[in-house]
């Protein structure tokens, strides 16, 4: 019977330090720092801006372990996550059309690490996205990174 409450707790235990499901991303809703480790106490990295996207690593008591773009692995405080999600442009130049088509009108074209507010994933390999200054459109999902 002890074997078996032993057994639950670190059963417990590993649920609670496992990681968050892959590709779990978030937006850092303010600028944040980062840590090599999970505590303010720990040193702090570098400032990380708001609206950038992250990869959701793992969660751990106030405290999320995630990956940026270039695969850095930082902590920050969890109280900086929003559900919100942004992408980053990863190609040269990303094309923003006016449908999930290649043969769509050309809204805009988004440069490398320019922030876009996803609005959703579009079956075929689309995103819709919303640049900061409103121009909206898709474009082909390989183009960023974060979703």
């Amino acid at each position: 019977m002890a074997l078996r409450r032993f057994i639950a707790v670190l059963l417990g235990l590993a649920a609670l330090a496992a990681p968050a499901h892959a590709l779990d991303y978030r937006t850092l809703s303010d600028a944040a720092p980062v840590y090599d480790a999970p505590s303010a106490k720990s040193k702090p990295l570098f400032v990380v801006l708001a609206g950038t996207p992250v990869e959701l690593v793992v969660s751990l008591e106030g405290w999320s372990k995630v990956r940026d773009n270039r695969g850095d692995l930082v902590w920050v405080e969890r109280k900086f996550l929003a559900e919100k999600r942004n992408v980053i442009v990863r190609a040269e130049r990303a094309q923003v059309r006016a449908a999930a088509e290649d043969k769509a009108t050309l809204v805009f074209e988004a440069e490398r690490d320019v922030v876009l507010e996803l609005l959703e994933a579009v079956p075929g390999g689309w995103a819709k996205v919303r640049h900061r200054d409103g121009q909206s459109g898709f474009l082909k999902a390989p183009q960023v990174w974060g979703l």
